[in-house]
């Protein structure tokens, strides 16, 4: 049952404002600039060796030019959700976007550790200012079923865009050199901020409020280190193991982190979240679905390319080539999954996608150092990334559904949360199952070992088949209402 007030139901009904419109151009202006964040996330996987090698870096700095990126961008993303609904979508999208792209040219032009990892933490920063503002905007400029289709074509983002961050990896390695793995974003940033300055104007909802909420600073602090302990924790446990000080004491702090924020917003007079949005059941379960798919996902694109390249001694364009199928299934899976849910609902569509990628994890099993890229790789991660698309969508179709709009900016920024935080446990975890396995190969004259990597596949679709089960009551029961768009919830 939702969790909807009165007053929110009425809104969630009233007649939707007159479209935009150049809604549809918008959409796709918005959709290349959160392609560009998501696939920033693993375009550097590939070219880490070759980064390495140039720049003279230690492990522990290719770590963090990874980590750097993720622990930024998922631990600022509630208050930059927040900061879209205070100070405005519109604003905040182009603040993050321009920050984004100067930091990518700082990447691009790294000579040493220092410069490449504060490069891409104020890439992370960026991204997490500009992502919830986008999808805000896509919640301001669309409604009824047209809300639904769009917020469909948005979940498709978050997997296609991994998938092609390591093709294009590989193709820049291989090709005009690593340092166009960032150079790339300066173009398609500049294009994205002229296009959405250019078609959104001033419409309404979409600039300042007329009444903007005063800055809650100690719950702000709280909000952002709550996460950023937990992605910090996740990352020291990945490198040195959960019982270790340096990852047990800040996922300790997080929790307590976590704690203060709560006792801060139920006592300041202008909370900066309502946490009466946080009991809304959509939305949180709808997170808890994202938390798990990009755990799985993200993961398994971490452990196909170090077995890709280390136990099959691929290159690093065949590496990237081998995922474009997966880029393929994931937008497939996403455009079948969002047919599939307005006629079916979230629960069936969700648990079906969950047992997809399952199987496609359990064919993942059956590799060996004699197996092949192609006859063996890719079509089980194709299958397991197919099962994705519709997962992807029923999280974010089903958090988003009958939403306030001064809400949107949160609940985004929550859904987004759930996407990088998912990655970093998931990755993890299965670094973690996969052990002395994630070094072996060819490609460092260790002798091949890929029994670790069979032990981390298993443990994916154990995994894809639980959450299957859990996404039958994390999910709503209801499906999207044709008329009014993803606000039929129970």
């Amino acid at each position: 049952m939702s969790h909807e007030s009165p007053s929110t139901h009425a809104r969630a009904h009233a007649p939707a404002p007159s479209a935009h419109p150049r809604r549809g151009r918008l959409l796709a202006v918005l959709c290349l600039a959160q392609f560009m964040l998501i696939a920033d996330v693993t375009v550097v996987n590939v070219a880490l060796p070759t980064i390495g090698a140039e720049l003279g870096l230690s492990s522990g700095a290719l770590t963090w030019t990874v980590t750097a990126y993720t622990l930024f961008f998922g631990s600022l993303l509630l208050l930059g959700g927040r900061l879209a609904d205070a100070v405005g979508p519109r604003r905040t999208f182009l603040a993050g976007l321009l920050l984004f792209t100067a930091a990518s040219v700082g990447c691009g032009l790294a000579s040493g550790a220092g410069v490449l990892v504060t490069a891409r933490s104020v890439q992370g920063v960026g991204a997490a200012l500009m992502s919830p503002a986008a999808m805000a905007l896509v919640l301001t400029l669309f409604h009824g079923a047209d809300r639904h289709r769009a917020l469909s074509v948005w979940a498709a983002i978050g997997g296609s865009g991994a998938a092609v961050g390591v093709l294009l990896g590989g193709l820049f390695t291989a090709g005009p050199g690593w340092e166009w793995v960032f150079f790339l974003n300066v173009p398609v940033g500049l294009l994205a901020a002229a296009a959405v300055t250019a078609l959104l104007g001033r419409t309404p909802g979409t600039g300042r409020p007329a009444a903007p909420a005063r800055p809650d600073l100690p719950g702000a602090l709280a909000l952002t280190a709550t996460p950023a302990l937990l992605v910090y924790g996740l990352t020291q446990a990945r490198d040195h193991g959960f019982g270790d000080p340096a990852a047990w004491l800040p996922l300790a702090a997080s929790v307590l982190a976590c704690a203060v924020f709560v006792a801060i917003e139920r006592t300041v007079k202008h909370p900066l979240v309502r946490l009466t949005v946080l009991t809304r059941r959509p939305l949180v379960g709808g997170s808890l679905v994202m938390l798990a798919a990009s755990g799985l996902l993200i993961s398994a694109f971490f452990l196909n390319s170090f077995y890709a390249q280390r136990v099959m001694n691929a290159s690093a364009l065949e590496t990237g080539l081998a995922f474009l199928p997966v880029a393929v299934a994931v937008a497939l899976g996403a455009h079948l999954g969002a047919r599939a849910v307005r006629s079916l609902g979230w629960r069936p569509v969700g648990a079906a996608g969950f047992l997809l990628t399952a199987a496609g994890a359990f064919l993942l099993t059956g590799m060996d150092s004699g197996s092949g890229t192609w006859s063996s790789l890719v079509p089980g991660f194709t299958l397991f990334s197919l099962g994705m698309g519709p997962v992807f969508v029923c999280a974010t179709t089903a958090a988003t559904s009958g939403l306030p709009h001064q809400d949107g900016g949160l609940a985004s920024g929550l859904v987004n949360t759930a996407h990088e935080l998912g990655a970093a446990l998931g990755i993890a975890a299965l670094a973690a199952l996969a052990g002395a396995a994630l070094e072996a190969g060819p490609g460092n004259g260790a002798p091949v070992d890929a029994g670790g990597f069979g032990t981390a596949f298993t443990a994916c679709a154990l995994v894809a088949a639980a959450a299957a089960i859990a996404s039958v009551f994390l999910l709503p029961s209801g499906r999207p209402d044709p008329a009014q768009g993803p606000v039929m919830v129970h």
